[in-house]
């Protein structure tokens, strides 16, 4: 495979493959040298990773690292992404090759509908140039699915949205662009309970057997709504411990106090 190349999407895959191997990861940025700490993960399609942990533990780090946001810089440790070095594959190269980064604070872009915004990237992502009118059909069905009202769709990009507006609208591009691999950084923040079990349900609606997904988070709340497969528990830039979704509940009735490296459980590295 050259680097113009892309690594096949989901519809040439099956379910169960793994698509993101992270090997004893050790990365920073520009006044924090090493905010992560030797990180070790794999996520195969159709499985949900919650990684969890206090501010200050690198969550957001990693999506940061993964998504090659400038001024990270990993000083250890590998990535693969379907096979291939992730460092190797640009920014744009990453997005074609099937990564999505829903934001925890989405901009505004302020004269780009939704809709423009939407088809532009889709064509970028897939490489086909798609008619405005095929392109809305599509689009509807992707409404559709989400429950979510077409008027939004012809408003300029997270202009004069609400919060929870912001974050299904991220779940619309998650679903548009029809990722491999999602990457969630704290979408539930912010959220009141209703946004919060809409935005939910957009989630479990777009993941199926083909997608993996790192959904990143501070809090339970949202796994009430979204199981995950596997719990990840970063403390200090190194995953303290992995466990099912029997290890949320845990951590809402003790705290990451239990977790920190003074009482912590050793890092398990990679799940079988």
């Amino acid at each position: 495979m050259t680097d113009t190349q892309t690594a096949p999407r989901a519809s040439e895959t099956k379910p169960g493959e793994v698509l993101l191997e992270i090997e004893d990861l050790h990365a920073g940025v520009e006044g924090r040298e090493e905010i992560l700490k030797g990180v070790s993960l794999v996520i195969r399609r159709g499985e949900v990773h919650a990684v969890m942990g206090p501010n200050g533990s690198g969550k957001s780090t990693l999506s940061y690292v993964l998504m090659g946001r400038p001024g990270y810089r990993v000083t250890h440790g590998t990535v693969r992404y379907k096979g291939r070095n992730l460092f190797e594959l640009p920014v744009d190269e990453r997005a074609r090759a099937g990564m999505f980064l829903a934001f925890q604070y989405p901009q505004e872009v302020p004269g780009v509908s939704v809709v423009n915004f939407l088809r532009s990237a889709r064509n970028a992502v897939t490489g086909k140039e798609t008619s405005a009118i095929e392109f809305f059909r599509f689009l509807k069905e992707k409404m559709a699915l989400l429950g979510m009202d077409e008027d939004m769709v012809r408003r300029y990009v997270n202009q004069g949205f609400s919060g929870g507006e912001k974050k299904r609208n991220e779940i619309l591009q998650m679903a548009v662009l029809e990722p491999d691999l999602a990457i969630l950084d704290e979408t539930d923040s912010g959220l009141d309970i209703d946004a919060l079990k809409a935005v939910s349900a957009g989630i479990n609606a777009v993941a199926d057997e083909h997608v993996g997904v790192l959904l990143i988070t501070h809090y339970q709340r949202i796994l009430n709504y979204i199981t995950p497969d596997f719990i990840h528990v970063l403390i200090n830039g190194h995953i303290a411990r992995s466990g099912g979704p029997e290890l949320g509940p845990e951590l809402e009735q003790t705290g990451y106090d239990s977790f920190r490296e003074d009482g912590a459980a050793p890092d398990m590295g990679p799940l079988p």
